[in-house]
């Protein structure tokens, strides 16, 4: 063996062991332990596909989908509209433009519980003031109490933070453009809107794929910014798949049901991802 190979099974063999023990074997016993009635202590006995079967048959696990669901599509078109404007907005030549750049990733990495509180805090006690002292009803009450407007918070809370890493996509995305093809545009007599579907939008299409499925797989996951400002309230009217698989595993004794519950919602998110795939990649520039 060279001492080139010798360095990189040194550098390779502690990390895939690493990988191995926090990911991999975790992930292997959470789905024996799904075909169990495993409570997370004592003694177990295999019970085959009820834990799965009875998912679907559950009000609670049903209603924490349809709120992921709800939650993850409105969060994906916002921040893939916001973060567009913002990017195109900042790709024009406007002065302290790399400034505002730094400044509008800035949310990206603040921590989630961190501007969660923050959240919490403003929903809570700055905007009902301010919608006494404005007399305007809808800001008077706390939204985060509130159980049809409650989610309407989290996604304002999840658009803000994850604008600034589509952002960035979008920006290295308007970046790759030829500035001669805007001057063809104008030679042609096209104006602002054309440009941007004539022009910019199809060339920035691969950007936009992976901005619109990561954003989608990451909003399906939503569990910090839930924790913050809502807990999952008022009752369970904020409660995510994330949420409801950790609450019933590690406090509820249900360590095999929602074991049974990850392993469909790992499924539920591969078979989305795979399909805005599918459907995006149709529409990219070849």
């Amino acid at each position: 063996m060279t001492k080139k190979n010798y360095t990189y099974l040194i550098m390779v063999i502690p990390a895939i062991i690493i990988f191995f023990t926090f990911h991999t074997y975790p992930t292997i016993q959470g789905i024996f332990y799904s075909f169990t009635n495993f409570k997370g202590y004592g003694s177990w006995d295999f019970i085959g596909f009820d834990n799965y079967l009875n998912v679907f048959q559950d009000g609670r696990a049903l209603s924490a989908y349809g709120f992921t669901f709800q939650f993850a599509i409105v969060s994906t078109i916002l921040v893939n509209i916001v973060s567009l404007l913002i990017a195109i907005g900042l790709n024009a030549k406007i002065k302290f433009h790399k400034t505002l750049r730094a400044i509008y990733f800035l949310p990206f990495i603040l921590s989630v519980l961190i501007v969660g509180y923050i959240f919490r805090f403003i929903f809570t006690h700055i905007l009902p003031k301010v919608g006494d002292t404005l007399n305007i009803e809808f800001l008077a009450s706390n939204i985060l109490g509130n159980q049809e407007l409650a989610w309407v918070g989290i996604v304002l809370l999840a658009v803000w933070q994850s604008a600034a890493f589509n952002t960035l996509l979008y920006l290295a995305g308007l970046s790759t453009i030829d500035q001669q093809l805007y001057e063809a545009s104008d030679i042609d007599g096209a104006g602002p809107w054309q440009k941007f579907w004539k022009v910019t939008f199809p060339l920035i299409a691969p950007f936009f794929t992976i901005n619109m499925v990561v954003a989608m797989k990451n909003f399906l996951m939503a569990f910090d910014q839930i924790i913050a400002l809502t807990g999952g309230g008022p009752g369970q009217a904020t409660e995510s798949i994330s949420l409801l698989i950790y609450r019933g595993a590690f406090q509820g004794g249900e360590f095999a049901y929602q074991s049974a519950n990850a392993v469909i919602y790992f499924i539920v998110i591969v078979v989305i991802s795979i399909f805005q795939l599918r459907v995006l990649e149709k529409r990219e520039v070849k």
